[in-house]
């Protein structure tokens, strides 16, 4: 079971923008050889940091629209929303240090 929650144009103002934690999240999808290199780091944050940052993925293909509102060029790409405003954003496979460094100075 992933500790992260799959979110949609749906539940993304419920999840994301009224989250009292500061979440990411990662924008991927299931053809994106960097997303699947991004998937373990992503999971393992998620359930390194329960409590303190929610996690959140969007299917690109599922949610187009979504992806759209945020401009997603490239993905994966990362975002960091604390108090509903998108904070910080990272794009590509990174490595985990660079992840954690950027959530730390949300938190």
């Amino acid at each position: 079971m992933s500790a992260a929650t799959m979110v949609t144009k749906d539940n993304f103002e419920s999840e994301v923008l009224k989250s009292s934690l500061p979440v990411l999240v990662d924008f991927w999808a299931e053809w994106c050889g960097p997303c699947k290199m991004l998937l373990p780091i992503v999971e393992e944050l998620a359930a390194e940091l329960q409590g303190k940052v929610k996690v959140c993925k969007v299917n690109v293909d599922e949610s187009q629209e979504l992806a759209a509102d945020y401009n997603v060029m490239s993905i994966p790409t990362l975002f960091i929303f604390k108090n509903g405003q998108m904070v910080d954003q990272i794009i590509g496979a990174v490595p985990r240090v660079k992840i954690l460094d950027k959530l730390k100075a949300h938190m």
